[in-house]
């Protein structure tokens, strides 16, 4: 699975700062040409390998704005692990 992040994200860069894999660009940067911040599906790796939990979602400081996307093929994902981490478009902050 790869992180998504949503049209509510305030564009602090709480979660650039903290990405390991620079996954995650700006509003200018994003290839889609949206206004918002972008998770490069294909690099996120959920900071397996990295850290316990995905660094950007502790570090959002806005609830729901860090969302699950589907899996990309060939990507690791923290079920294969076995992590306890909401699915789909679930909110991953409490």
């Amino acid at each position: 699975m790869a992180v998504k992040i949503t049209d509510i994200c305030i564009s602090c860069g709480a979660c650039i700062d903290e990405c390991p894999v620079s996954a995650i660009v700006d509003d200018g940067d994003n290839p889609t040409g949206a206004d918002t911040y972008y998770v490069y599906a294909d690099k996120c790796v959920e900071c397996v390998g990295y850290n316990d939990s995905p660094a950007c979602a502790q570090a959002c400081p806005t609830e729901g704005c860090i969302v699950w996307d589907a899996v990309s093929a060939g990507q690791p994902s923290r079920d294969d692990i076995g992590a306890d981490m909401r699915k789909g478009n679930t909110p991953c902050v409490d």
